[in-house]
């Protein structure tokens, strides 16, 4: 999705309506005149007047078919913070629902590096309000995208700064709440601020490699429905998209700069009304083409921590042409692009609340209570809850949600302490390894436990990745000093 360019309530109000005939467009009307209203006379750095920067959020959201009260509440976001309106006359004016939605954004205030310890603070700030009301996110996602927007009227400092924050912290917490879209818009926007170099290599990389293929990949889609359609499959939708641009960059970095390397720079997604006809989908691609020994992912059966769901798989295509397919359902489609926010989706039914348990935002208030007070670096907190994740698995099937680089240890400390504490191996896809080996994505882990060892050793702590690990280690090692303190003591000192 765009920001939308020159947006007016007009167009805002048509768009709702188009997805929610039946929602109170009244109350979105409304809220744009007391938004209006109260930020009368007030102006951005572009000069542009202060309402489009909330209207153009509101039309971000309402392009995602959000429920017209998060948009209702999206236009009235600013208006405590920058205006003399209160939340006491929203409330009065909107409802509790609302003001409580306006009251969330207006908590988290303005996120600013000024000193790690003030910075945690917001940090612990954000993820509060995640708990409460992960709607809040929606709109604070919404509102930063278009702030990156306009970045260029901003000083060279300030630009950075934002786009940093909105690279390291905001993308990545998008991410965990499955928001992929969201994601793709935070980082895209930021990396040409962050990395301006880099931004511009990796554009024309892309550009060089998809250069001239339209046509090719047009034939390879349109190939693809009619197959489907030979296996009365009937589609709900087939079409291409190029990879994102700091998405890309991630990538070649991991495979070194090698673009060969990289098979995703151009996919086809496909979605199809059931999961029946995602495996069915498969099979009459493989039959097709030749796939790549490897590059078959099932993300349905195993899905991601995040959530996401699909059936990846890259084929040797019509003239040894590579390409990747992503298989999913609609549903699956609409978790995968707006996570947390698809289940304020409006449909025929009106808006969808949860039909499940958010299990990430309420792990926040725990994540809170427990280890963000224990915190007091900004590099653990971004290792332990903001890094890119890989899932593996228990030998009994049970997913494990750590970041990029845990080892055996981190996976040890994560099913329990005593398990960490006491671990002397591990056998990953059934091969013994060393604890300080790093694991991969889908890797299957069962961890070898010595009842007789001590504790863990002091080694462990040049390669424990997780903060829980590392707090589990320090503290037994400790309690070890003490132990073997108390032995000393005891066999030196005179008996009484």
């Amino acid at each position: 999705m765009e920001i939308t360019k020159n947006p007016t309530i007009e167009d805002l109000i048509v768009k709702i309506k188009n997805y929610a005939p039946r929602a109170d467009l009244d109350v979105v009307r409304l809220a744009y005149d007391f938004a209006e209203n109260a930020h009368d006379g007030q102006f951005r750095k572009s000069g542009e007047p202060y309402i489009i920067h909330p209207l153009s959020a509101a039309h971000y959201l309402a392009d995602s078919k959000i429920d017209p009260t998060i948009i209702a509440a999206t236009l009235l976001h600013d208006v405590p913070e920058d205006t003399e309106v209160t939340l006491e006359d929203i409330e009065k004016n909107f409802g509790s629902d609302i003001a409580s939605m306006v009251r969330g954004i207006t908590k988290l205030g303005k996120l600013k590096y000024r000193g790690v310890e003030r910075y945690i603070e917001n940090l612990r700030k954000m993820f509060i309000a995640m708990a409460e009301d992960v709607r809040v996110m929606i709109i604070k996602f919404a509102d930063r995208i278009h702030n990156l927007t306009t970045l260029e009227h901003l000083p060279p400092p300030k630009r950075y700064r934002i786009a940093l924050e909105s690279l390291e912290i905001y993308a990545p917490i998008a991410n965990r709440l499955g928001m992929d879209d969201m994601k793709g818009e935070l980082e895209d926007l930021s990396f040409q601020y962050v990395y301006p170099k880099e931004y511009q290599r990796i554009k024309t990389i892309r550009d060089e490699k998809l250069a001239g293929k339209e046509q090719y990949f047009q034939q390879v889609i349109e190939k693809t429905r009619v197959e489907l359609g030979k296996a009365s499959i009937k589609p709900l939708a087939v079409y291409g998209r190029s990879k994102r641009l700091y998405s890309l960059f991630q990538k070649l970095t991991r495979k070194n700069n090698e673009i060969a390397k990289v098979y995703d720079t151009f996919a086809i997604r496909i979605l199809v009304p059931s999961i029946a006809d995602c495996y069915a989908a498969l099979g009459i691609l493989h039959n097709l083409w030749k796939p790549l020994k490897g590059r078959i992912k099932d993300y349905i059966s195993q899905p991601k921590p995040n959530g996401y769901q699909s059936l990846h798989t890259t084929v040797f295509s019509d003239e040894g042409e590579i390409v990747e397919f992503q298989i999913r359902t609609q549903s699956m489609h609409d978790e995968a692009e707006y996570g947390v926010a698809a289940h304020w989706h409006y449909d025929e039914y009106g808006a969808r609340l949860p039909k499940r348990e958010i299990k990430w935002a309420q792990e926040l208030v725990e994540i809170q209570k427990d280890i963000l007070n224990k915190l007091s670096d900004l590099e653990a907190m971004k290792v332990d809850f903001l890094q890119t994740r890989i899932f593996v698995f228990t030998p009994k099937g049970d997913v494990i949600d750590l970041p990029e680089g845990a080892t055996s240890v981190d996976f040890a400390y994560h099913i329990h302490s005593d398990i960490g504490n006491h671990c002397n191996g591990a056998l990953v896809n059934d091969k013994m390894v060393s604890l300080d080996t790093q694991l991969n994505n889908g890797d299957v882990v069962e961890i070898i436990v010595d009842k007789n060892r001590k504790g863990p050793s002091q080694d462990w702590l040049q390669f424990a990745k997780t903060h829980t690990a590392r707090l589990h280690i320090k503290n037994n090692l400790k309690d070890q000093e003490k132990i073997a303190l108390t032995r000393w003591l005891k066999a030196v000192l005179p008996k009484k």
